[in-house]
């Protein structure tokens, strides 16, 4: 199983995301709840297209954490 880190904009049509480890991974949704889905397919056929092409599938690296400022 790999577990990879996705990160979600707010965007005026909706929602986007987008996998720091899989470059040009993304998805678009009118809800997170649909962008969430999308998502996993998209990560989905990523990983898929890589095995059929015997390519690595990278380890996930990227991380994510807010920051506080006053």
């Amino acid at each position: 199983m790999h577990r990879f880190l996705i990160v979600i904009e707010q965007v005026e049509a909706g929602y986007s995301a987008y996998s720091p480890d899989l470059p040009g991974c993304v998805a678009t949704g009118g809800s997170r709840q649909v962008l969430r889905q999308r998502m996993a397919e998209a990560v989905q056929m990523h990983v898929e297209g890589l095995r059929e092409d015997r390519l690595p599938i990278p380890e996930s690296r990227a991380s994510a954490e807010y920051i506080a400022v006053s």
